[in-house]
């Protein structure tokens, strides 16, 4: 137990919800994301799948951006990551699907990419302004979960 005297999981549990908060069904995808997840990865995380029209709403919203994307990250607030709450993962389910279709490969392998470059950002990861250090744990964990290609690798091509 911390210093502190909370309580934070051994491991990461991942809740997979639709738009509604109601569980999905994802193949796998909770089980997969906590076995490949860096080791400092330890809490819940929710992980939402919703329509493109969410997704756009939610990143005009947050991020001043009136565009759909295909992930986003919403870390715990302090006193939530105290109780070992990591925050929440919001996955776009069309852009998924079109961007599967691109990439030659299943949904749920599509669901997997994203979710991963999600929990990163919620770790603290900016590959943005990192230089490269989300990047590089990207690509080793996504190999570890049998992924060809990740979503920065992905960007850097476009």
């Amino acid at each position: 137990m911390p210093a502190d005297g909370q309580r934070v999981s051994p491991r990461l549990d991942v809740a997979v919800v639709d738009g509604a908060g109601r569980p999905l069904r994802a193949r796998g995808l909770a089980g997969w994301l906590a076995r490949v997840a860096p080791k400092k990865a330890r809490g819940t995380v929710t992980l939402a799948v919703v329509s493109d029209a969410r997704m756009r709403a939610l990143n005009r919203h947050f991020r001043g951006v009136d565009a759909v994307t295909d992930v986003l990250s919403f870390p715990a607030s302090p006193a939530a990551r105290q109780v070992g709450h990591l925050g929440d993962i919001v996955i776009a389910r069309g852009v998924a699907r079109r961007q599967a279709a691109e990439a030659s490969h299943a949904e749920s392998t599509e669901w997997r990419v994203l979710a991963l470059h999600g929990l990163l950002h919620l770790l603290g990861h900016d590959h943005e302004r990192d230089g490269g250090a989300m990047r590089r744990l990207e690509a080793r964990l996504r190999r570890k979960g049998g992924l060809r290609e990740g979503l920065i690798e992905r960007g850097a091509r476009g």
